[in-house]
């Protein structure tokens, strides 16, 4: 999901002023666009390799993992890095502010990344955590950092800093597999991910020279914790942390314990996290009768955006080694890596977001612009129209055959326009449903759609074992998505009701 992370809170801080501007913008925002290109280029490079590296041979240096269990590792590491952009926020807010925790974040992708690159197959899961929590901490703050160079949500130029921001998330993204994904593939897998490391490191290098050009708000601690509230987390981080060493000490120590004791429970957590969330949200008596219906309205949206992500996010894993075992790896006689394709999606996006903005501004004004509803109803509808585009393309690659290559550029680009149709209007719609209680939280919400969607991905794919990335696996999930975009379709007017004022 190449696309903004989070978005500012609401604050009115006092945006540094004076001196030179990066494209009419403040200076800061040269840091953080450049800290967020090089984050996306270390985490896409690594990505574009991952499942790749776990399921080659170890005679050719990899993991020699079944497909099923790889995709499903892929699968719980991508919830989990959306996961903890939740307790990423609240470090920020309660503990180190948004600048000293992208900083700590930075740091410990880094660190993560040459993890990776050990030869040593311990290093490279510990490597994963470190991504994973470094990722929580700097997706859940840098984007509320460039909110802040500006004087409030009216700025005139505020627009236009996301975007080019935006620009940089996607460039990063884009350029990732073409340089790290030869490296790894084509030279050393470990080379590869000591050089997503390296970028990493340039990404944070520049962050830390150029800090001195960011907001002082990026520096507040909003609301700071209290020696008690301190006191008390630290006695129940220590209980939980204590059950969980005596329990996997005793499975480790029994000779039971397998990779499975890890993924089968956090992909169980990263479905049952959101349905306590929104359980307690639904108990709060604070909330009026319209905001509870509000929140009935938008479960619908994060279910289906759930199901959306669950096919959107199998890009770095199925369609992989789809790529990398059923198709021709050269275009008019020129050879390219697998990995390459992982660049179509950032691609399409630099190349489409702008027809798109202008197209729902167009229609607009027209009086025929797709209500939220429809347009989430439409991506879904074209994320599951992609997998029955694949399901044709696994059945044309049966019998050994290699397909062209255009099968999965024509998947990727539908799966873009899908993307495209529902993301950035489920941001939108979250900040409008939000009740004002929960005005803050709401943004990581919405972000525990992507969690629940790869831990129903990383479910289904222990579960179906070696059928993972058959037919008949593309063609279930493709009718699945169809059948819940038709649903949402018909139901509409009764989610359109809930919405209450919001359109």
């Amino acid at each position: 999901m190449a696309s903004p992370t989070t978005l500012d809170a609401g604050t009115t801080p006092v945006a540094p002023s004076g001196g030179k501007t990066f494209f009419g913008h403040p200076r800061g925002l040269a840091t953080l666009f450049m800290t967020e290109t090089w984050e996306r280029f270390s985490f896409y490079g690594m990505r574009a390799l991952l499942v790749l590296y776990m399921t080659a041979s170890t005679a050719h240096g990899g993991l020699g993992m079944k497909v099923a269990l790889a995709t499903a590792i892929y699968s719980v590491y991508n919830a989990m890095v959306y996961l903890l952009a939740l307790p990423g926020g609240w470090i920020a807010d309660r503990f180190l502010g948004a600048r000293k925790t992208v900083a700590v974040g930075g740091a410990i992708i880094m660190i993560g990344h040459f993890l990776l690159a050990v030869p040593f197959e311990g290093s490279f899961f510990v490597g994963l955590v470190f991504i994973a929590v470094g990722s929580g901490l700097l997706k859940a703050n840098i984007s509320t950092m460039v909110g802040h160079l500006y004087d409030g949500p009216n700025d005139p130029r505020r627009d236009g800093g996301f975007t080019i921001f935006y620009m940089g998330i996607n460039l990063g993204a884009f350029a990732a597999p073409l340089v790290i994904g030869t490296v790894g593939q084509s030279v050393d897998w470990h080379l590869g991910f000591a050089l997503a490391g390296i970028g990493m490191a340039l990404g944070l290098g520049q962050y830390l020279l150029g800090s001195r050009h960011l907001s002082a708000q990026s520096s507040v601690v909003a609301s700071p914790i209290s020696d008690a509230e301190k006191g008390a987390l630290l006695r129940k981080a220590g209980l939980w942390l204590g059950l969980a060493v005596v329990f996997y000490g005793i499975v480790v120590l029994s000779g039971h314990f397998t990779i499975n004791w890890a993924v089968w429970p956090l992909s169980i957590a990263g479905i049952a996290i959101p349905v306590v969330v929104f359980a307690r949200i639904k108990r709060d008596k604070d909330l009026s009768p319209t905001d509870h219906s509000k929140i009935r309205g938008y479960i619908w949206f994060f279910v289906v955006a759930a199901v959306f992500w669950m096919i959107y996010d199998q890009s770095g894993s199925t369609l992989s080694v789809f790529a990398d075992q059923n198709t021709k790896l050269s275009i008019l006689g020129a050879s390219f890596p697998s990995s390459w394709f992982q660049s179509l999606n950032p691609l399409y996006i630099m190349a489409l977001a702008p027809v798109f903005a202008w197209l729902w501004v167009w229609l607009a004004r027209r009086a025929k612009n797709p209500s939220t509803t429809m347009k989430f109803a439409i991506g879904l509808l074209l994320i599951g129209a992609s997998f029955l585009v694949m399901m044709l393309a696994m059945a044309a690659a049966s019998g050994g055959h290699k397909v062209t290559p255009l099968w999965l550029a024509l998947v990727y680009l539908v799966q873009t326009v899908g993307e495209l149709a529902l993301s950035p209007v489920g941001l939108s719609v979250t900040t409008k449903l939000a009740p004002a209680k929960y005005a803050s939280q709401m943004m990581g919400i919405w972000f525990l759609a992507v969690t629940a969607g790869d831990c129903v991905a990383a479910i289904i794919q222990l579960g179906l074992g070696n059928a993972t990335g058959s037919t008949w696996y593309f063609a279930s999930q493709g009718v699945a998505a169809i059948i819940a975009g038709i649903a949402l379709v018909m139901y509409r007017k009764n989610v359109i009701k809930l919405m209450g004022d919001v359109h």
